[in-house]
């Protein structure tokens, strides 16, 4: 694509995010602390997870894509070989190779501001290799142009997954997103959601 969707503001999830979010992925969040980054049609696409999901399980992804047309054309680029040619670009090129470490390091700082995973890695394959396009386009897309570099040429080779109108539609009886609607919900120390009237905790 020519022009990459805008940042956008992170915010709490509302009920229609949260609504959403089930139909993307097929299941309800956890740990769900944001919604780190809006696809242009109104939906979320990045959701920002507590590092340590209800139960205490370490949950190193910071930033969790969730759009299936995203996730669909992320995954053509995988099987295209994208990510072995980023990850030879790495060795051959310094500067690269630089940014990359500097997008880790980015990425582990925010991390550690919620909370330190000691001994876990950052996510995606950084600092030396590429191993999931999925995640570098979603630390892209929530932390915005420049931080990320392969997660920006990710992007870059994406079609427009917004073009044809919202991935998934929320049930009545929800408030679509910028319609002031808030999910009911408590948030405990670790920073994540739980919706009352499921009692299950966010992402």
């Amino acid at each position: 694509m020519q022009t990459p969707p805008p940042p956008t503001e992170r915010t709490e999830p509302t009920d229609a995010d949260v609504e959403a979010f089930k139909q993307q992925l097929g299941r309800p969040p956890r740990g769900l602390r944001a919604i780190a980054h809006r696809c242009p049609c109104g939906q979320p696409d990045v959701v920002e997870t507590a590092p340590r999901l209800p139960d205490g399980t370490p949950f190193p992804t910071l930033y969790y894509l969730t759009c299936p047309r995203a996730a669909s054309a992320i995954g053509t680029l995988e099987a295209d070989g994208v990510m072995k040619e980023m990850t030879e670009r790495l060795a051959a090129d310094p500067e690269l190779a630089a940014a990359y470490r500097a997008a880790h390091e980015d990425y582990i700082r925010r991390r550690d501001e919620i909370e330190e995973l000691t001994g876990f890695p950052s996510a995606g394959g950084m600092p030396d290799r590429v191993k999931c396009l999925h995640v570098l386009v979603a630390h892209s897309l929530a932390a915005g142009p420049g931080v990320n570099p392969l997660g920006d040429e990710a992007i870059a080779m994406l079609p427009e997954w917004w073009r044809k109108g919202p991935c998934v539609t929320a049930p009545p009886g929800t408030v679509p997103p910028g319609e002031g609607g808030h999910l009911e919900t408590t948030q405990d120390g670790s920073g994540y959601f739980a919706a009352r009237q499921t009692g299950e905790d966010g992402k």
